[in-house]
């Protein structure tokens, strides 16, 4: 009992209230005052060509009106836990310490060694958020850095229970920071074959539900203010993914919002590789937030329209 006890605590299943009222003069003035929000969505295990070949006109939409890249680049381990903790860290492996992708045994960090994007918002007066399919994410979950958190796991970890949280969060809470795992692409890919038939009905299906997260942000009257980056912590083939194999680690990356440069490759600035640690860094340089020295992702400020 104990156990389990614990183990509920480490994960944060439930949606948590703010203790108290973020100090909205502390919030630091931003590069584009037109963005007041930040939305990261992570469609786990989603491929890019994958991604170009399913019925999934939301998806098709953001990249038509954003700046995007189907050559972005993951962690060389490739597997979802490790991946994610540089998309929110902005650093490799080595740094973050988070090598594990289940439950940590003893020795093992139960959390990251450098801070999360979350926590680096938190000290700046934002509220943050995180909805997520897996219970693994408990490691992004360290006390006192994630306002709302609603961690879905086993039978509940469903894309259309995720979409349902984060338009719970989204109209009620409205977080500056919100961060949202879809696990439902992966599950497809690992049950039936990465580019199979059954994963394009999952990414189609999916995309209805990233409608749902856009309409709620419409209706919450964040849409306008909001800047989302979508990406995915792996792609894959056959029934894995896994270390330095190229169809599991390139990953799309896609931004949209006030100021983004609209239906732009980022294939065209040709020295540019974009990589998952730089969606932290993209995402703190839109909140205004200082970026660690020791950061390994950059900005990417070439997604966004030159300033006068």
């Amino acid at each position: 009992m104990k156990l389990l006890l614990a183990l509920a605590l480490w994960v944060g299943l439930s949606t948590i209230a703010p203790a108290q009222s973020p100090d909205l003069a502390a919030k630091p003035s931003r590069p584009l005052p037109a963005v007041r929000q930040v939305v990261i969505i992570s469609v786990d295990g989603l491929r890019p060509d994958c991604l170009l070949l399913a019925d999934a006109p939301v998806l098709h939409g953001l990249i038509k009106n954003g700046a995007y890249t189907m050559w972005a680049r993951t962690i060389p381990a490739a597997v979802t836990l490790p991946s994610h903790t540089s998309m929110l860290t902005g650093v490799t492996l080595e740094k973050h310490g988070i090598g594990w992708n289940g439950i940590p045994t003893p020795g093992e960090p139960a959390h990251p060694q450098v801070p999360t994007i979350f926590e680096l918002a938190a000290r700046a007066g934002y509220q943050t958020a995180m909805i997520a399919g897996k219970t693994k994410f408990g490691a992004l979950n360290k006390p006192g850095t994630v306002t709302f958190v609603s961690i879905q796991g086993d039978a509940k970890g469903t894309d259309e229970n995720v979409a349902a949280e984060a338009v719970k969060i989204i109209g009620r809470h409205k977080p500056d920071l919100l961060f949202i795992h879809f696990p439902g692409v992966d599950g497809a890919g690992h049950a039936h074959g990465w580019g199979s038939p059954e994963q394009l009905s999952a990414i189609t299906a999916l995309d209805r539900h990233l409608g749902v997260v856009l309409a709620a942000l419409e209706q919450a009257a964040l849409r306008a203010s909001t800047a989302i980056i979508i990406s995915a912590d792996h792609g894959g083939a056959g029934l894995k993914h896994g270390p330095d194999d190229a169809p599991s680690r390139h990953i799309p990356w896609i931004v949209v919002g006030p100021g983004v440069r609209h239906g732009f490759d980022l294939t065209r600035i040709g020295k540019l590789q974009v990589n998952t640690e730089d969606t932290c860094a993209t995402a703190c340089w839109l909140l205004g937030l200082e970026r660690p020295a020791y950061f390994d992702g950059k900005a990417l400020v070439e997604a966004f329209e030159p300033g006068p």
